[in-house]
């Protein structure tokens, strides 16, 4: 049964990762609400953790090719910078972020050095 599981989950990977994708989109160009917290820089821990899972879930989607997982990550980096600039020229309630940028690029290469850490043994066979 644990099998299936997995098996199901890996195989569907690749949709969770294009849904990621489309709700970084969203949650970057819409407007939300205030949350209320009021913590200096926690949009910097956001977008790190959002980065993490969204290059987390790219990488796994193809974890039987590592010869990708390099330009996963520079797509994936290029995504944040690329968000960052729609924030600046499509939106009058968003700002792009150098900071944000950063962000976004060390939750990418966090999400790189988990799953090399993880996927290590695969790879040397």
């Amino acid at each position: 049964m644990l099998k299936l599981i997995k098996n199901l989950l890996l195989d569907n990977l690749l949709v969770v990762a294009v849904a990621i994708t489309i709700a970084i989109i969203c949650l970057s160009l819409l407007k939300l609400p205030s949350t209320g917290i009021n913590i200096n820089n926690i949009d910097k821990a956001y977008h790190s953790i959002a980065y993490f899972v969204l290059a987390l879930t790219w990488l796994l989607s193809f974890y039987k090719k590592p010869s990708k997982k390099y330009i996963i990550v520079l797509f994936c980096i290029l995504f944040g910078i690329i968000i960052e600039v729609l924030q600046s020229t499509l939106t009058i309630y968003r700002t792009g972020d150098y900071k944000d940028v950063l962000a976004n690029s060390l939750g990418v290469l966090l999400a790189l050095f988990i799953f090399n850490i993880f996927f290590k043994k695969k790879y040397i066979n």
